[in-house]
């Protein structure tokens, strides 16, 4: 867990990857609830977040 970390804080691409694909599914869950209407309403950004972060991070060394 502590490599997680330190890959984050060294900018390593591992970690930011993981952390960007955690959000994209956090976007398309959210999406799909029909529950709670907040959700749904930020469910387009979060996932659109997580998919310009995944292009940039992409370009972070290993």
């Amino acid at each position: 867990m502590m490599s997680f970390f330190d890959g984050l804080l060294h900018f390593k691409r591992g970690a930011w990857e993981m952390l960007a694909t955690v959000l994209i599914v956090i976007g398309v869950v959210m999406l799909m609830q029909p529950f709670v209407m907040w959700m749904f309403t930020y469910s387009f950004i979060t996932t659109l977040i997580g998919t310009v972060m995944f292009i940039i991070v992409s370009h972070f060394p290993e």
